[in-house]
Formats: C-alpha cells, structure tokens, sequence
C-alpha cells in the first residue's frame, strides 16, 4: 500500500465506462453506495482503479488488466459502454481532489505542490483497425488539470464540514499566474495537442505533446522540478486503494528483517509487521521509564495493542489482550489473540471475518495509512448482529471532517459498496449513495437501429447534503443528485416482506420460511407497533 498524505476524492464523473453513463456523485469522509447484485457498483471502483492504473502504466497495458477475467478477446472496447451491438467510441473521466501538499518524484526529488485542490479530466477514444493497427487503438482526446478556487471550495465540497477541516485541508502556497497545469488544445492542423505546463504558469513555455502519439497519459510523466502540483495529483490518484482482503495473506507471519513491508497490503499482508511497527514506534515516544513507570513492553501493551484489543472486544466479546510474537530462531513474527479464559490462538487459527476486522482495526491505528481507501461487501464474514461494529470502525477510519487535519485526524477517506439490507440500516443517512439500473433508448441512425440498454442510477436520500434542495443552494445551475421514493427504500430494507418469486416449473415449497412463521410475524407486528 502506498503512503501519502492529506489527499482525497471528492467528486467522480464517468460517461461510457462499463455501464456507467452521466454519472456524477460526490464523496464524503465514509460514502456506502448499496444496490442489488449486478447494478454496477463495482463499476465504480472499476473507473477509480483504472484511473490510478494510468498514472503509472501505459494506456494499453492498464485497459487489458481491466478486463474481465477469462475475456482473451483481442477487442480494445472491452471498457467502452455497449448498447446492443454498439460500442461507445469514447470514454471520459473527470476528478476533483484533495491532493497531497508535498512529496517526492520517482527520482526522489522534493516536491510541494502551488495548492491543494485540482480538477482532472481524461477522454479516451476508441479508433477502428487499419493497417497499421489491425486490432485497433486507443488516443487520448482530451487531458487537462487545472486548480479549483479556493474561495469556493465550501461550497464544492460539499459535504458537512467545518472551517478548521478546509482551511488544514486546502492550501494555496503561491499565487499561478497561469490556468491550468495540463490543457488539450487543437493545432493548426486540426489535431490533437496536450501541454503540460510549469507551475509558474505563462513565465515557461509548455511542453507540447500530439495525442495519437501518446502511449500514456501526460499528468504519468510529471517530475517534481516543474510540475509539482501536476506530480501531487499523480500521487494522489496512485495512492487510491483497492482493499481485497484475502484470508492467506491476513493468516501468513512477516519475516524479521530490514527489507520487509510493515504496511498492510491491499491484499491484508503485513498485519503483523504492522502493528509491531507501531507498537515499536509507540514505545520510542514513551521515552526510556522512570522507576515509576512500567517496562517499555507493558507500556506498548497497555497502548496500540490494547486499543486494537478492545476495538476487536466489539466484534468477539472474550478477547483479552492481542499480541505480535518476535519468534527470533525462526526470524518471523507472529500475531496472536489471547481470549480471557487464557486460550492463544494464533493468527492462522482465526476465522476470516474477524481477520478483516483485525487488519482494519490495526489500520485505524496507522496515521501513516491515508487517502483512499475503497472495500467491497464490509460485511462479508461478519455476523449480522455484528455488522454495526464493523461500520462504527469503518466511519472511524475515515478522518473526522469536523475538525483540523493532523496526526490525531489523518486524511483518509472510506468508501465501501453491498448489497446488505443490513448495512444500509446502520449507515449514516448522509453517507448513503444507492444504486440501481435505468432503461434508456438509443435512436435509431443511418447506419444503426435503435436499440435499448440500461445503465447505472444513483440516488441519495431526501434532506441530505446530496440531495435536490442542497446542491441547488450551494450549487445554482449544477444538475443534483435525484432523490430516491421513501417506499422503494423500505422495500430494499426489508426484502423479505415482499412474496418471493415463483420460477417456472418450480416445485411447490413444502416447508415454511422463518420470517413467515406466525410467532416471528406475530413479533415483528409488536416491533413495529412499538416503534411507531
């Protein structure tokens, strides 16, 4: 996992990417988008991920990498939205974010950024095969980067936060003379030129780029000597996380040595290495003890180890106290949990749900892991009654938008996506984002009949700060978030009070589902009843 700070996404627009079309939503500290199964959700981090993939690979490389996996199609337009027989012929992106102030190039060189808060826009098109390209190709259209103004950027953001969040979170550091760090224009010939432009704006000349001649992106080649801003963005884009926790890698011990990671992996490696890092660290600030004071050992026991036992106490309710066992013959740590009837059970004798829980319980504690952090289906291995401890620890990963940034508060970001009835019931109000599928109709042209598709719809809840009558204050002119009916929202929390659907040919159900049972149905009455 990389490592940055005070970075953010704020708002992602995506058209023809997958079955993302007109897309616009807005991201908070902790966003939850929920949706049935095959709506596209995932598509979302799809377009996020493949974003950051192109500030380090090249455009063709990072397209067959997103491709579905089994698809040995030689086709290019695989990303490209398809209606019918159709393809989309471009796909655009467009970003705004909080970017790291200051940061190193890939040569090492120190960078800090003219200001903090950026918008990137990327088009990609598709052009048919020809002779040299039999299987086709992919050009850039259109690439820009330019600086979002300070003076509005409350209303930009967004999301309810307060003054000392904005001004520790959006810095300006010189005034550009310029307007923008990467602008497309068109040359006389009429084709296609990208600059990238010095942070000192009009007093350099632009580098000048013809797009069919590109094989990546321009913000992927920035350095830290005249483009800094432009290389924080490219920091900021890298640094979004996809967390695919995988139970061997939460499982494996970490080797002792120098060279090793001691930063959780996307996949969950490195637990260990982790948390023995920051009770090492801890133990560094305490200084050496008084002959009042405990043992450098009990010290880091009674900190990092015992916050993240008692974190871990919310999902398993014995747990007594969580170690890292430095197996020095072996060269290994180990992580353990000791329950309080005194069982130690090694980190390979865990479940996996609580292993996920672990790993982000230990990551809260990491102020050195930030930006974004996005995670399917949270509540995968968790017991239902357990689902809200996980989402309180999900919302304290996210930095707190009420207060400054700094070590206490980080600026880490948390998005997740499910399809749980049970997760949307616990989720903030304001940080839902729910998703569903819209039919649209293509018309008909001279060459190809009409044809109809469906494609992802967002929709955000009434009197929250997504919604109709909150963005048309903050933001005149701009369309909103539609709303979604309160009765489709009940039905989507209680799926099962609706009659299931019979299949053809299906044979007659002969026992009787729990919810239907009369003594449960009896109890769910009195529930409501009470509730109202």
């Amino acid at each position: 996992m990389s490592y940055f700070s005070q970075a953010m996404l704020t708002r992602l627009e995506v058209n023809n990417f997958k079955n993302l079309v007109a897309i616009d939503v807005r991201f908070g500290a902790f966003t939850c988008i929920a949706g049935a199964n095959g709506v596209g959700k995932s598509n979302l981090f799809d377009a996020i991920r493949f974003l950051s993939l192109l500030t380090d690979w090249p455009i063709l490389d990072a397209v067959m990498s997103m491709r579905d996996e089994g698809n040995r199609s030689s086709d290019l337009r695989t990303l490209f939205h398809k209606a019918g027989d159709r393809y989309a012929d471009t796909m655009t992106f467009a970003v705004e974010m909080i970017t790291p102030p200051e940061g190193v190039d890939d040569l090492g060189q120190p960078a800090k950024a003219s200001l903090t808060f950026v918008r990137y826009e990327l088009h990609i098109r598709y052009r048919d095969a020809d002779a040299h390209n039999p299987a086709g190709s992919l050009e850039i259209t259109h690439e820009s980067l330019r600086p979002l103004g300070m003076a509005e950027a409350r209303k930009t953001l967004g999301f309810p936060h307060s003054p000392a969040f904005r001004t520790s979170a959006l810095v300006s550091y010189r005034k550009r003379k310029g307007t923008a760090f990467i602008s497309t224009i068109q040359s006389e010939e009429g084709k296609c030129v990208i600059q990238l432009h010095q942070d000192g704006g009009s007093s350099g000349q632009p580098q000048k780029r013809l797009a069919t001649a590109l094989p990546r992106t321009v913000l992927s080649v920035t350095n830290a000597t005249e483009h800094p801003t432009a290389l924080m963005a490219k920091r900021e884009m890298q640094s979004w996380q996809m967390l695919q926790m995988e139970p061997t890698a939460l499982r494996a011990p970490d080797e002792l040595s120098l060279s090793a990671s001691s930063h959780i992996a996307a996949n969950g490696a490195h637990l260990p290495a982790t948390l023995f890092r920051l009770a090492s660290l801890e133990m560094l600030r305490q200084g050496p003890p008084t002959p009042h004071q405990l043992p450098l050992e009990d010290q880091a026991l009674a900190g990092v180890f015992s916050r993240v036992a008692r974190r871990l106490n919310e999902l398993i309710e014995d747990v007594r106290d969580i170690s890292v066992d430095r197996d020095d013959k072996r060269q290994l740590l180990v992580l353990k949990v000791r329950l309080k009837d005194g069982t130690e059970l090694p980190a390979r004798s865990l479940s996996d749900g609580t292993l996920r829980f672990l790993a982000l319980a230990v990551l809260e504690q990491d102020s050195q892991a930030q930006g974004l952090l996005c995670l399917e289906e949270p509540e995968n291995g968790i017991h239902p009654a357990r689902i809200a401890a996980m989402l309180r620890l999900l919302n304290d990963i996210a930095c707190d938008a009420t207060t400054a940034i700094g070590p206490d508060n980080p600026l880490r970001q948390v998005i997740i996506n499910t399809h749980a009835p049970a997760v949307v019931q616990e989720v903030p109000d304001d940080s839902l984002v729910l998703a569903d599928t819209v039919a649209t109709r293509r018309a008909a042209t001279p060459t190809q009949p009409a044809s109809s598709y469906r494609t992802l719809s967002l929709s955000c809840l009434s009197a929250t700060w997504r919604s109709d009558e909150a963005r048309r204050e903050a933001t005149p002119g701009e369309e909103p978030m539609p709303t979604m009916a309160r009765g489709k929202l009940v039905r989507y929390l209680d799926p099962v009070a609706e009659e299931p659907v019979a299949l053809e040919d299906a044979p007659p159900r002969q026992t009787t589902r729990v919810v239907d049972r009369p003594d449960i149905q009896a109890l769910k009455v009195r529930q409501t009843t009470l509730a109202l």
